[in-house]
């Protein structure tokens, strides 16, 4: 068994070059907590210092999000940033490309130092660009762990997070959860890390038994809105309380939308139901709570529907998030079809 993600994701906004500091101190510090060896940490520090630089040169509302991986030990490293887009996002890639009069070996740099690196980026009306580059430690890389992606922030302003997430993995299935304390804070907080504790435990079991070991280890918190998510070959499984939505995506469009029945985990908690769905061959399948505008799922452009899981959580954290409110969302495919 198989999972990660305690933490939220550490967030550096790059809207002055003094933040390509605080990038690579907060991606060094987080690559110490994860356990990397050796100079890992020191790389990882790079990473974020040519992704910050480029955002900081050449971006607009751009942002680092730096956290765990989501399985695996390791450090990821997420850059977000809505435009002007780049046109050729492979030619930049090429060490000595640049336009700006510089060496132009920033992300050549990246690719070159991290264990995965995936970029994409949009001009028009969507323009954006999303990358993310990962670091692991030796022996910690799966083909399969590239189907996984969250971001996790607290609501501006506060210091504990309301939100949480998780996923794990198994021989039978991948499950995951995002779990949302009621308010904000650390009472919201400590509820979500509950839950969690609880998922933990014994997430491989079916997914009702799961609420229902949540909604008694919450009884004294202030109760949390939970989803539940198991991805099997060609189909996933839904089961959630409160407001956590799932949908299921292709390149053709959002193909699913569920919302979790009405209630509190931890307060009279209704009998939870299971929802299952197909998803075919390249679909992801999306939780999110309420601090991601549901609104963005009405016509999503094409670009965003295309983008690998982490990309798509940056994307979608970055720009639908509302700041007033811990924000979670989680992307996955399933792990028994290489993503």
């Amino acid at each position: 068994m198989i999972h990660r993600f305690t933490a939220p994701t550490a967030q550096v906004r790059v809207d002055h070059h003094s933040a390509v500091h605080l990038a690579a101190e907060t991606a060094r510090e987080v690559a110490r907590e994860c356990e990397l060896p050796g100079a890992l940490p020191d790389q990882a520090a790079v990473i974020a210092s040519e992704l910050a630089t480029n955002l900081d040169k050449y971006a607009s509302d751009g942002t680092l999000y730096v956290q765990p991986l989501p399985l695996g030990r390791g450090v990821e490293i997420l850059a977000a940033d809505r435009g002007p887009g780049m046109r050729d996002p492979e030619r930049c890639l090429a060490d000595g490309y640049t336009t700006a009069g510089t060496l132009g070996v920033g992300l050549g740099a990246v690719k070159r130092m991290a264990t995965h690196f995936t970029i994409r980026s949009t001009g028009g009306a969507d323009a954006g660009t999303w990358a993310c580059a990962r670091l692991t430690a030796p022996g910690e890389q799966r083909p399969e762990w590239q189907g996984v992606g969250a971001v996790c922030l607290p609501a501006e302003g506060e210091e504990s997070c309301g939100d949480a997430r998780a996923i794990v993995d198994t021989d039978a299935a991948r499950t995951a959860a995002v779990l949302d304390g009621l308010g904000h804070g650390r009472p919201a907080a400590e509820a979500a890390q509950a839950a969690l504790r609880t998922f933990h435990a014994d997430p491989d079991r079916p997914l009702p038994e799961v609420l229902n070991r949540m909604n008694r280890a919450l009884r004294h918190t202030r109760g949390a809105a939970v989803g539940l998510l198991r991805l099997r070959a060609d189909h996933a499984d839904y089961c959630g309380i409160g407001n956590i939505r799932a949908l299921a995506l292709t390149p053709d469009g959002v193909q699913h939308r569920l919302t979790g029945q009405p209630g509190i985990v931890g307060w009279g908690m209704p009998t939870p139901r299971v929802h299952g769905f197909p998803l075919p061959q390249g679909a992801t399948a999306v939780l999110h709570s309420d601090g991601i505008d549901a609104r963005w799922a009405l016509d999503p452009p094409p670009s965003v529907l295309r983008l690998p899981p982490p990309l798509l959580s940056a994307a979608l954290a970055h720009g639908h998030r509302r700041v007033r409110d811990d924000a979670t969302v989680l992307a996955a495919r399933s792990p028994l079809r290489l993503p």
